[in-house]
């Protein structure tokens, strides 16, 4: 039986220790997929995305959530973040939602936006596939590639095939996940 050889995003206490990019030959040419720091948004796709609303629904505002001083300080911090970065814009809507933070296992706080308020106010698709809940939930957590092949020499050029994919969408992928 044939060696299998697998490519593939790992947990993030897994990840490569002290690799860097420049280590790993067959990546090396992909620096742009493997981006440490998304400065700006991506390009424009020609999808369009709406989200209907119930007809005649009237705009939701939910109070803020009290936040630690520190609280405060972090949403400050990341609020300017995402507008430097064309992320966010100011706004003068009359929708609103609270914010709260998660802390993350590295320290750092995940702003998270309680939609639940607005949620409720949206048109439900039909679809005549599965749920789109259930599979929603079983896609929970996999943001993983997975790459196998029979051996090495054909390990590298599906490895390149699928960078060259990420790169030609311009879409990114976290260096410190893969395994190599």
């Amino acid at each position: 039986m044939s060696d299998l050889f697998s490519t593939y995003a790992k947990k993030e206490e897994d990840r490569l220790e002290g690799k860097q990019l420049e280590d790993v030959p067959v990546v090396r040419d992909y620096p742009k997929v493997f981006s440490k720091d998304l400065s700006s948004l991506p390009p424009a796709r020609t999808v369009e995305f709406q989200i209907d609303l119930i007809p005649g629904a009237a705009p939701v505002a939910r109070v803020p959530y009290r936040l630690a001083p520190s609280e405060m300080k972090e949403l400050s911090e990341q609020l300017q973040e995402l507008s430097e970065k064309g992320f966010i814009r100011p706004s003068s809507s009359p929708w609103g939602a609270p914010v709260l933070f998660v802390k993350k296992k590295d320290g750092s706080f995940r702003m998270c936006i309680y939609y639940r308020e607005l949620n409720k106010l949206t048109v439900k698709n039909r679809y005549p596939l599965s749920r789109i809940d259930d599979l929603f939930d079983q896609l929970q957590g996999s943001n993983d590639i997975l790459i196998y092949s029979k051996n090495e020499k054909e390990h590298k050029e599906h490895l390149k095939a699928v960078l060259e994919l990420l790169k030609k969408g311009k879409l990114y992928a976290k260096f410190s996940k893969c395994e190599f």
